[in-house]
């Protein structure tokens, strides 16, 4: 197979909504909807392929589809998902790689946020404003004054974000957006607006573990060139309209279609593609064409 299309795993965490169902196409019956993991290995949500085995299974079987640059990864490196933020989340961080697989063992998590719709007015919060403390760090939680000192950035479609691990963030209500992560699913949240979950009590906070890794620093500015976001997990590129590229030996290519319509070639086949879905091009399958309209994500390791 050169062209795989992936159906994603769906979460309903109580701040979703339901635009990944009417405005991408996903297919759930959660409510309300909150993420779809387009592109997962991860056991707590796996991406299936047309037969219903998982992208898990698949790679078992064909470890070469995932490329040279995937192979020298313990775990498979990264993650993709569509999240719909009808309201705000927690704010919250993500351990580094040898914290978390001291206390967790699984990966930490660097990630990186493309706005693919927002309500006006809608912001997010990204690192500190300034430089605190420890100490006033976790004051601020107790007594629920953090807000005033993060970094609060209003966002528009098109912007992006790379979160390094260690870094204080929350998504804004009235954001859509895709997230490109490394394979983890550790988040340690500070402050949750006194929510409750589904049992009727509020929802757990990791106050300890979040002292122990959070950067109480504003965040530092990247230029990653062409790139979106590029670390030793995950290189990202959003493509408008047509275009082509090379599915080499070194990594696999996921395409995910985040608005438009179109077709996708590759290895003699050709499929008509369209806005919310995801597709796995296997390591060395060689030249693809995306064409139309669409406007594609494109992560490669």
């Amino acid at each position: 197979m050169a062209i795989i299309k992936l159906t994603p795993s769906c979460k309903d965490y109580l701040w979703g909504g339901s635009r990944l169902r009417t405005d991408f196409g996903v297919q759930s019956d959660l409510d309300p909807l909150a993420e779809a993991w387009v592109l997962s290995r991860h056991p707590d949500g796996p991406s299936y392929l047309p037969d219903g085995t998982t992208l898990a299974d698949y790679a078992a079987a064909h470890p070469e589809a995932l490329g040279t640059d995937c192979a020298k990864f313990e775990q498979f490196p990264v993650l993709i998902k569509f999240i719909d933020a009808r309201n705000d989340l927690s704010i919250q961080v993500h351990p580094f790689n040898e914290y978390a697989l001291k206390n967790e063992h699984q990966y930490g998590k660097t990630e990186m946020w493309y706005v693919l719709d927002c309500e006006p007015n809608a912001f997010l919060y990204y690192g500190f404003d300034h430089e605190i403390s420890k100490k006033e760090f976790a004051e601020r939680i107790k007594n629920n004054t953090l807000t005033e000192v993060l970094n609060a950035v209003p966002v528009h479609k098109g912007d992006c974000f790379f979160i390094p691990s260690g870094t204080l963030h929350a998504i804004g209500k009235g954001i859509v957006l895709a997230e490109v992560q490394q394979n983890s699913n550790v988040t340690y949240r500070v402050y949750d607006y006194g929510r409750v979950g589904a049992d009727g009590k509020p929802r757990a906070l990791h106050v300890e573990k979040a002292l122990d890794v959070t950067l109480c620093t504003p965040p530092v500015k990247h230029d990653f060139g062409e790139h979106l976001a590029q670390c030793e997990y995950f290189t990202v590129d959003a493509r408008n309209g047509a275009f082509e590229g090379v599915a080499d030996e070194k990594s696999f290519v996921s395409l995910l279609i985040t608005d438009g319509e179109g077709t996708l070639t590759s290895g003699g086949e050709t499929v008509a593609v369209k806005k919310g879905e995801s597709y796995f091009l296997p390591a060395a399958s060689g030249p693809y064409a995306v064409t139309g309209t669409c406007q594609t994500l494109v992560t490669t390791v």
